[in-house]
């Protein structure tokens, strides 16, 4: 465990001499096989059911379900006490009790906003937290106030009642600050995103030009030069770090005993993922004899080769036979599987860091992305994405349960950040900013940020013959010993989710890590 901590300060200094640039999420594409797939409606259909109203209704699940268009519905997940898993993993108990975090804050907030309206269910009187603002410090009253703000103009803009949601979004306004405590910041991005909304849907300004697969280059295209941002964030917040010690050693449980072993990466970027892979193969009793990295990507090729480069340097650090392919195609249809150099005698695996949600949108290159997976046969599929559901049309529906995971994140951003820090205000508008901008303001086509559940992928990956395989003790392991290295990292937290794991902050699932196999 001690040398697999060098790696990250030594790509933190490489990065720095180099100006390492970010990689944008790799896809994969198309092949001959199981053209049943592409050519059936029936399965199309299914997809249009999995992906796209991924969220479940907001509504009380002890009641029968509401039609959709009910708006009362959509807002009880604000007052629904927060389930966690039956199976937590010890070991991650938030240490301060005391301070109320972001998702208490905003469930706070949800209560006085169904308060606050023509409530027909009296069983809300009753709820646990009724009463709860008894205690409250004035800066968590005004907190509690802005989240209800908020709540009631989204409600507005539902109703398309454009003008009482823009007085609304000015009490907004009046009260957030990019620069403040983590509901104001969450809240001036919010607000921003809403009122984008309204001026779309008033004519005062056109939608976003083109599909979601353009905007979400154009976005990848904003934030090229943040590399030392993504670098700083990944050193300072526990559970990146946690996720990519996991993931690998996932992947190293099923192919360690191989001489041979070849890794197919959706997802790059950066390659720190990868080095902490070189570094536990090259550290293993019986080292392999050779490691093989494939990149697949559409476009970035100069990104994606000085990867590689330093790839190679830390692998003659270590003294690792190592060689690295790149597959760049213009179209991810393109691809195929005589592109990947496969060799018979290497043990493969697939490798993706949030290498998935961006072909959401994108229903033939996902389904082309499985297809060649499935050809190919790897050992194991280990994977990373957002544990949310932030795809319903229902902008309703999106905007509460982003409200709860980007609230996570910018809560873990202020107990390992200083507000002033270059590379937070970095993150929190290009990366986060942007993603909420998305979710909340794009609507159809036009929308590049799209994330769902784990229950969403394993219905998908179901249909492809894939199995879900447990975490190893051992993963667990390396996932909270790395969090426990950082000062807030006892916030970090494991819960179990079937075979799954969610990472989280203070209880809010942020990442999901997944692992498969093709029966």
């Amino acid at each position: 465990m001690e040398k697999l901590n060098d790696i990250s300060s030594y790509s933190k200094g490489d990065a720095a001499n180099q100006e390492i640039e970010k990689l944008p999420p790799l896809l994969f594409q198309e092949d001959d096989l199981s053209d049943r797939f592409s050519s059936s409606k029936e399965y199309d259909h299914q997809l249009d059911a999995l992906f796209l109203d991924a969220t479940p209704p907001l509504w009380s699940y002890e009641h029968k379900m509401q039609e959709l268009e009910d708006i009362e519905s959509q807002y009880f997940k604000l007052i629904k006490p927060r389930a966690r898993s039956q199976d937590h993993v010890a070991g991650s108990e938030v240490s301060d009790q005391s301070k109320l975090s972001t998702d208490d804050i905003i469930r706070l907030g949800g209560e006085h906003f169904i308060q606050s309206r023509s409530v027909v269910d009296n069983s809300i009187s009753t709820h646990p937290y009724s009463g709860s603002l008894v205690g409250l410090s004035d800066q968590e009253l005004k907190d509690v106030q802005l989240i209800e703000n908020l709540l009631l103009s989204s409600e507005k803009v539902a109703q398309q009642q454009f003008d009482r949601s823009r007085k609304l979004l000015d009490l907004c306004d009046a009260l957030s600050s990019s620069s403040g405590n983590p509901i104001q910041r969450i809240v001036y991005y919010f607000s921003q995103a809403l009122r984008e909304k309204i001026n779309k849907e008033t004519g005062r300004i056109s939608s976003f030009t083109g599909s979601g697969k353009k905007n979400y280059h154009d976005m990848q295209g904003r934030i090229m030069n943040t590399a030392m941002t993504r670098l700083s964030i990944y050193q300072k917040l526990p559970f990146y770090q946690a996720a990519n010690f996991s993931c690998v050693q996932a992947l190293v449980d099923r192919v360690s005993k191989a001489k041979r072993v070849h890794v197919v990466e959706l997802a790059i970027r950066q390659g720190v993922h990868t080095m902490i892979l070189m570094q536990a193969l090259a550290s293993q009793p019986e080292p392999i004899k050779h490691l093989k990295i494939t990149a697949v990507g559409t476009g970035f090729e100069k990104q994606i080769k000085q990867t590689g480069g330093h790839l190679k340097s830390f692998a003659e650090s270590i003294n690792l036979s190592f060689s690295y392919n790149m597959v760049i195609v213009e179209d991810i249809l393109d691809f195929n599987i005589d592109l990947l150099e496969l060799n018979p005698r290497e043990a493969l695996g697939v490798f993706s860091m949030y290498g998935l949600w961006s072909m959401i949108g994108q229903q033939d290159r996902l389904e082309s992305l499985m297809k060649v997976i499935k050809s190919i046969k790897p050992r194991v599929m280990v994977m990373c994405e957002v544990a949310a559901n932030l795809n319903s049309p229902n902008f309703v529906n999106r905007l509460i349960e982003a409200l709860f995971h980007y609230g996570a994140v910018f809560d873990s951003l202020e107990d390992c950040m200083d507000g002033e820090d270059e590379h937070r205000g970095i993150t929190e508008s290009m990366y986060l900013g942007e993603g909420i901008r998305s979710i909340v303001a794009a609507e159809g086509a036009e929308r590049a940020v799209r994330h769902v559940n784990i229950d969403v992928w394993r219905k998908f990956f179901a249909r492809f013959g894939m199995k879900e395989i447990g975490f190893s003790v051992s993963s667990l392991y390396q996932a909270k010993l790395v969090a426990g290295k950082f000062p807030c990292g006892s916030c970090c937290t494991f819960d179990k989710d079937g075979k799954s794991v969610n990472i989280g902050w203070k209880g809010t699932p942020i990442e999901c890590l997944s692992a498969w196999k093709f029966s």
